[in-house]
């Protein structure tokens, strides 16, 4: 277990080096995030004065008849879809360089049109469970909760090796399902502790983070408001730099992953030792 523990922070590690050789996959995440807003904004403005707004506003707030079932999952189903499609465009860049190449932001882009067909399945897929796993979760509030949030734990197990298998193998939804399956069985621990590895990084760089804006709001309230603002901004210009990070990141080691798992082949900017031991033990 150790081992394992060891692995994973070293793979979560050199994911970030591989970034810090493409710091422009960090667009991808950005993109995302405003492409979400966008989609947000064009559900919830032209349903403002009605009383569908709160089925887009309200995370809480559970559907009242069909038409809101309707706008509830058209919603999910575009959210999906624009995530699948930045996730797939940055980690196409991601194996190309893991694969020796220079991926450039177009390469992403004309990888994930390429891919529009398993994308939008994979979407539909996707907005239906977590259109379902809502659905448990409104109709009682502390079981609902628990027992969507073990639904969304095992999906998001399940479904760890979705995207590359998509991407590489062009499959369909469920054959990519069963894919990713397949795969984490053979490296349960070097994904999932590698994940947990990228995770407490994080968590190390949010302490001070939070600590600046619990310091920024003192010092507001003692008077100084433009250096306690100054103080808050900066911190969370931090911790949304971290979480893009973050996020390209977990692309990064879950291809590399990917492939010497599925194709028995050492990323070229990974170090060959860590990553043939760490699977030497499954």
């Amino acid at each position: 277990m150790f081992t394992r523990i060891s692995n994973g922070w070293a793979l979560s590690k050199q994911s970030f080096h591989v970034l810090m050789l493409d710091k422009e996959l960090l667009l991808f995440p950005i993109m995302s995030g405003i492409s979400c807003l966008l989609v947000l904004a064009s559900f919830a403005l032209p349903l403002w004065n009605s009383k569908y707004v709160d089925v887009i506003m309200n995370d809480q707030q559970a559907p009242q008849d069909p038409v809101a079932y309707v706008i509830l999952f058209a919603f999910y189903f575009v959210n999906y879809f624009v995530m699948i499609f930045f996730n797939s465009a940055l980690m196409s860049c991601a194996i190309i360089r893991l694969k020796g190449g220079n991926p450039g932001i177009g390469d992403g882009f004309n990888s994930a049109l390429n891919r529009l067909p398993q994308i939008a399945g994979w979407a539909l897929v996707s907005a239906t469970v977590g259109f379902i796993i809502k659905m448990i979760e409104s109709r009682s509030e502390r079981l609902g909760q628990f027992v969507a949030g073990l639904l969304g734990m095992a999906w998001s197990i399940t479904t760890y090796f979705v995207i590359p298998v998509l991407v590489v193998e062009r499959k369909n939804p469920f054959e990519s399902i069963k894919r990713s399956v397949g795969i984490l069985r053979e490296t349960w621990g070097e994904s999932l502790v590698a994940n947990f590895g990228i995770g407490m990084i994080m968590f190390l760089v949010m302490i001070p983070l939070i600590a600046m804006i619990v310091g920024g709001g003192f010092l507001i309230s003692s008077g100084s408001v433009a250096l306690g603002g100054a103080l808050i901004g900066v911190a969370i210009f931090g911790i949304l730099l971290a979480s893009l990070v973050s996020s390209a990141c977990h692309s990064i080691v879950i291809a590399a992953i990917y492939l010497y798992a599925a194709e028995d082949e050492v990323p070229e900017v990974f170090d060959h030792d860590l990553i043939s031991h760490a699977f030497a033990q499954k």
